[in-house]
């Protein structure tokens, strides 16, 4: 049994339901095709979406902005600032959510947080950048650590379905995402982040193949045995493109799949682009796997 995760005002008991988390990317390039540095007002834009998302009844709203699909170009710290900063203090201000900031870079987190985040969504791990951990502990946020091997080298992109990771070695899957996980671990434990601070993610399609991507997702209670609550992360993702042949936004029956299949291996957390129809994805599957155990008679 997990330790309850308190954050503010927020309770999360892992292992009683499954909490979604709302993607905004406020970014002109996301993968998925909803970066929201498009529209004309990014920013109205975004808190638009924020407030759909929590009238679904989205649990964990993640600001991002920067692109980590394979290929992005990185963005200057003053230009991630200026992107996600108003929409932290807007979110913050209106909305009764947990926000968490999907950032590797000490200083953006930690305005962030002053801002009114709550949560450090790390896609390194906590790897690239020495002083997060630091400044994650310093606020007593909880940390998402992801496992990523994501390697240029490695990336292919096609017009039609984008990104992916080919060749990428491990010696074994499995042991391999759940050793590097764990050092990611230590390095939280390290900068005085506690264990119940602590959340992992596979990371579905950052340096994994296709069928590397299939495999991670139907061996997730592996992950999830080794003691923190699992966040999966499969919206959109080429994998499910690349097994269907089917481009980003056609994705939602194949990112509903994962999803399901993803909850009856034990993930806590999925985070996903399309809160409403996944919100029925998640109410409908832990209606089936976490229900209540009958009364005795």
């Amino acid at each position: 049994m997990l330790k309850p995760l308190r954050v503010g005002n927020f309770t999360f008991d892992w292992g009683k339901r499954t909490y979604v988390m709302g993607i905004l990317n406020i970014t002109p390039d996301s993968f998925s095709g909803d970066g929201l540095l498009k529209m004309e007002d990014a920013h109205t834009a975004a808190l638009d979406q924020a407030r759909r998302f929590a009238q679904a009844g989205v649990d964990i709203l993640d600001i991002g902005g920067e692109s980590t699909r394979p290929g992005a170009q990185m963005v200057q710290q003053a230009e991630e600032l200026e992107r996600v900063l108003p929409v932290v203090q807007a979110v913050a201000a209106e909305l009764d959510v947990l926000i968490s900031i999907d950032t590797y870079k000490a200083a953006i987190a930690e305005a962030a947080l002053l801002a009114g985040a709550h949560m450090v969504n790390d896609v390194w791990s906590l790897h690239a950048d020495p002083d997060l951990a630091g400044v994650a502990a310093r606020f007593r946020a909880p940390v998402i650590l992801m496992h990523n091997r994501s390697s240029w080298a490695h990336a292919e992109v096609k017009e039609k379905l984008g990104g992916r990771y080919v060749g990428i070695p491990y010696e074994d899957l499995l042991p391999d995402v759940c050793r590097e996980l764990l050092e990611s671990v230590d390095i939280a434990h390290q900068a005085g982040i506690s264990d119940d601070h602590i959340i992992l993610d596979p990371g579905i399609g950052f340096g994994k193949s296709v069928e590397q991507n299939l495999e991670l997702l139907d061996r997730l209670g592996e992950i999830r045995a080794l003691g923190y609550p699992l966040l999966l992360g499969p919206s959109r993702k080429s994998f499910i493109g690349y097994t269907l042949d089917l481009p980003p936004e056609q994705r939602l029956e194949g990112t509903a799949a994962a999803v399901a299949v993803g909850i009856t291996r034990g993930a806590d957390i999925v985070r996903v682009h399309d809160v409403p129809e996944m919100m029925r994805v998640v109410r409908m599957t832990d209606a089936i796997v976490r229900r209540k155990p009958a009364p005795d008679h």
